[in-house]
């Protein structure tokens, strides 16, 4: 049972931790256009950047030196062709695979501030949990600082990856990121539209201390939706749930990360293993960053969780 705490942890804390320019003319007047959209798509620093906090951040010119302090954040960087500009990252950030050899700073929480100083980097980019006292400390230092929470729907997403894109000098791979994700998300939605949408449970945290579920106001509620999904939790809110509107709804898929072997503990613990979705071995494991982490790879945790819905639509 302590294994099922701690695998509830981390992959809450996962969840609540928790993108074309081309022209070309004959005629002088397209020559004029062409270049204005040149110099449109070319950052000019300084930059003043508003985040989450609602705090002007001053990007004096290109960052050399960047520090990721949340794993949607280090994926972005990447899909946004500046991966070698990464000089840091946390523990959590894993993908891409590269990712890997980047210098970790630490945890999501507690990052490690000397190490980031060592590090000199031109720019640290946060997300939700990055402590004030910690950004103080940097800041104190001259080190800039920037925000970036989770957003509330994709179109906040869109704005994340647009202003990355300004940030890093990435405009151009900014929006041609967001028009992929936009036309594949469209697709899927353009499959499952008019088909039934069965009942789904989105398996977060667990056990004795409780069951866990991204309801109907949380961005994997919305993408449960985008899928073809009816969440069965929708009507509800935050993230707390019970097993007895679990049994109540009986939902035919129950969705979970096929990390922290959670699939296994799930089927074969009281109460979980008596639901249909369960006898009918519709318990579907995912890669669960998909659809955590709000970055370039959430149009692919739509389609994925599609497929899982709908198989007969994607063959």
């Amino acid at each position: 049972m302590k294994r099922i705490v701690k695998n509830f942890i981390v992959a809450l804390l996962a969840v609540v931790m928790m993108v074309t320019f081309a022209a070309c003319g004959n005629t002088n007047n397209n020559g004029n256009k062409d270049k204005d959209n040149i110099e449109a798509s070319v950052t000019k620093y300084p930059l003043t950047v508003k985040d989450s906090k609602g705090k002007e951040v001053v990007i004096e010119k290109e960052p050399e030196r960047i520090i990721s302090v949340a794993p949607n954040v280090t994926e972005l960087i990447y899909a946004l062709g500046k991966g070698n500009k990464l000089v840091g990252r946390t523990d959590y950030c894993d993908y891409p695979a590269e990712a890997k050899n980047v210098q970790s700073i630490g945890s999501l929480t507690n990052p490690n501030v000397e190490k980031i100083i060592e590090l000199k980097p031109d720019v640290v980019i946060a997300s939700t949990h990055f402590k004030d006292d910690v950004a103080k400390k940097l800041e104190d230092l001259g080190i800039k600082i920037i925000v970036l929470y989770n957003a509330e729907d994709f179109n906040g997403v869109y704005d994340i990856i647009d202003t990355l894109g300004k940030i890093v000098n990435a405009q151009d791979t900014a929006r041609t990121l967001v028009s992929a994700m936009q036309k594949k998300i469209q697709e899927v939605k353009g499959k499952v539209e008019g088909k039934e949408a069965p009942k789904v449970y989105y398996v977060v945290g667990f056990g004795k201390d409780g069951d866990y579920t991204a309801t109907g106001d949380t961005f994997i509620g919305q993408i449960i939706q985008m899928a073809g999904g009816t969440n069965i939790a929708k009507d509800a809110t935050g993230w707390k749930y019970s097993l007895e509107k679990i049994i109540e709804n009986d939902p035919e898929y129950i969705v979970l990360s096929k990390n922290y072997d959670m699939k296994a503990q799930f089927i074969t613990t009281a109460g979980y293993k008596e639901l249909s979705a369960v006898k009918n071995n519709k318990v579907i494991e995912i890669d669960d960053n998909l659809l955590n982490r709000q970055g370039p790879r959430l149009a692919e945790g739509v389609e994925a969780l599609a497929k899982i819905l709908h198989p007969d639509l994607f063959k």
